[in-house]
C-alpha cells in the first residue's frame, strides 16, 4: 500500500485521525491529575507525555488546539501550577480509558471512572491510587505549536511514587512486571514485556560486545 499526502487528506476523518494516531506506534497511557482552585478534581488519559530532561527532570505532553471544548487540565494547571502523571495498567485500562469522554466541568472523572484520588502533605494534586508509578510535577511552560494549534505543556517532576524494590540499582524500571499499559491510536490498549536489555554502547564495541544484562 502507497498512501500520498493528497490520499491522506482525502480519507475520512475518523479513518485519517485513527491511522495518523497509530503511526507513533505504542505510546505510554497516563493519566493526569489535576484540581481547580475550588477544589474540584479532574482527570484525563493522555498518550503523548514524553521525556525531556533528566537534570532537571522534565517531562512533556501535548494539550490538544483551544476550541469550543473547554480543556480541563489546561485550566487547572495554569491556575495552580501543579499536576500529577500517573500510570495505567492493564488492570485499570477500562477505568481510565472512560475519561476520555468530555465531561462536563461539574462532573469529578475519579467518581465517574471508579478511581480513587490521594495526596501527599504539602501538595495539592491528586494522584491516582491505582497507578503503581504516579509523578508529582510543578507546571514550567508552554510552548505553542503553530502549525497544528496545539501546546507542549512541560513540568519538572517534585515527586515520584513507585512500589519499593521496583527500580533495580541501575535506575531501571521493569514496566512489564508492574504490568503497565500501552496505547495505540486513541483507543487499542497492549501490554507491555521485558524482552531484553542492553549495556549502554560505546563505540570501541563490537556487535558481539551487546550481551544481555
Amino acid at each position: 500500500m502507497y498512501l500520498s499526502k493528497a490520499d491522506i487528506q482525502s480519507m475520512q476523518k475518523v479513518e485519517r485521525l485513527n491511522l495518523i494516531n497509530s503511526l507513533s506506534g505504542i505510546k505510554p497511557a497516563n493519566l493526569i491529575g489535576t484540581i481547580d482552585q475550588k477544589g474540584k478534581e479532574n482527570l484525563a488519559i493522555f498518550s503523548s507525555v514524553v521525556h525531556l530532561g533528566s537534570n532537571p527532570a522534565l517531562f512533556g505532553f501535548i494539550l490538544r488546539p483551544q476550541g469550543d471544548v473547554r480543556r480541563h487540565t489546561h485550566e487547572n494547571i495554569m491556575s495552580t501550577g501543579v499536576y500529577t502523571i500517573n500510570f495505567v495498567t492493564t488492570d485499570f485500562i477500562q477505568n481510565a480509558h472512560y475519561t476520555s469522554a468530555k465531561f462536563d466541568v461539574s462532573i469529578n472523572e475519579f467518581e465517574k471512572s471508579k478511581l480513587t484520588p490521594s495526596y501527599i502533605d504539602g501538595y495539592d494534586a491528586p494522584f491516582v491510587k491505582e497507578s503503581p508509578i504516579k509523578m508529582g510535577l510543578q507546571f514550567v511552560e508552554e510552548i505553542p505549536i503553530k502549525s497544528n494549534g496545539t501546546t507542549l505543556m512541560v513540568g519538572q517532576v517534585e515527586h515520584i511514587i513507585m512500589p519499593d524494590e521496583t527500580m533495580n540499582n541501575n535506575g531501571h524500571l521493569d514496566l512489564g512486571a508492574l504490568n503497565v499499559a500501552g496505547i495505540s491510536g486513541l483507543n487499542i490498549y497492549y501490554s507491555l514485556t521485558k524482552k531484553i536489555q542492553f549495556p549502554y554502547v560505546r563505540k570501541s564495541f563490537s556487535l558481539n560486545d551487546l550481551k544481555t544484562d
